[in-house]
């Protein structure tokens, strides 16, 4: 191998993405990661660099698989499949890209209040089929509605600034209130459902979050309520959900991330009160050059031996003077 530092990638790419990651002389090779233990791979030894994210993350196992890792990098905020415990014994510095997204992200959950609320989708499919007079119902609105955000980080704290300006009052969920804000904290998530029209989900993954919206969690959102979920699909229970949604237990429910994507349950997919996007939320041209502009830094920040510009853990510069 040649001394061109070698880039891992288990994740799609966006070609701006590759081309900048290609022009800063890192040498790309695409694996896909169920792939990495198996072991007849002749470039996986050599790898220094992986890129990676929170959804597909990085296994202990799969560190081993790669004996001269260096640096994992998460493309985007998340790391819960990261095994960071794992990566720290081994001294291999992880980094992520936090604070890249989130406006993207807390616009497309204003988008997702509003298409589920008003039935944009559903309303859409009807006009351009010819229907008129049968679906001109009255629909909720936002203005006035209670807002309840499970997880107050810097997407929460968006999501509630935008959901001021169309009039909404706001309650939010965190293990610990926040000192730095105006809005009311409430320490169990089935008491903030109880008082929110809309519940919306912009909480880290992980196991600390799992199945957090649970059978008991949609029945106190109740059936005026909607749920909205641009956080991770782990954190809501998809067979609870799909009954509530089935039952009328909630009104409805708009969803940007699902427990076992890509692939979407077809109860999702068939029911009219939901309205589904692709793991986009996070996704805008700024975004996608602001998660690229990071990624490099950590990159860089390694190979030069300084600190990480976005470190998630805290190990020391191994091999990074090769």
């Amino acid at each position: 191998m040649n001394d061109t530092p070698l880039l891992l990638n288990l994740i799609p790419l966006e070609p701006l993405a590759r081309a900048q990651l290609l022009a800063a002389g890192l040498h790309l090779h695409d694996v896909d990661a169920t792939q990495l233990c198996v072991g007849d791979d002749p470039v996986t030894p050599h790898v220094r660099l992986v890129l990676t994210n929170g959804t597909t993350g990085l296994t202990a196992a799969q560190m081993d698989a790669l004996p001269q890792l260096e640096l994992i990098c998460a493309f985007g905020a998340g790391f819960e499949n990261i095994d960071v415990d794992a990566a720290t014994q081994r001294g291999i510095a992880v980094a992520h890209a936090p604070n890249t997204n989130g406006e993207t992200v807390a616009d497309h959950a204003l988008a997702l209040m509003l298409a589920s609320a008003r039935g944009l989708v559903t309303l859409d499919r009807a006009v351009k089929a010819g229907g008129w007079a049968k679906h001109r119902a009255p629909r909720p609105t936002l203005s006035g509605a209670r807002l309840g955000i499970v997880g107050l980080g810097n997407i929460g704290q968006a999501i509630a600034t935008r959901a001021e300006a169309f009039g909404m009052s706001i309650g939010y969920h965190t293990r610990t209130a926040r000192t730095d804000c105006r809005w009311q904290h409430f320490d169990d998530i089935g008491a903030l459902a109880d008082v929110s029209d809309f519940l919306v989900l912009a909480c880290p993954g992980g196991p600390a979050t799992h199945h957090l919206v649970s059978t008991d969690v949609l029945a106190r959102l109740g059936a005026q309520g909607f749920l909205v979920n641009v956080a991770r699909g782990s954190v809501v229970d998809t067979v609870a959900l799909i009954e509530a949604l089935c039952d009328g237990v909630i009104a409805g429910a708009a969803l940007d991330v699902f427990e076992t994507e890509p692939e979407v349950p077809s109860a999702l997919r068939m029911l009219e009160n939901v309205v589904l996007t692709p793991h986009i939320s996070g996704r805008s041209p700024a975004a996608l050059q602001a998660q690229i502009d990071l990624l490099l830094a950590n990159a860089r920040a390694h190979l030069a031996g300084t600190s990480l510009p976005a470190a998630v853990n805290a190990v020391g510069h191994r091999n990074a003077s090769k």
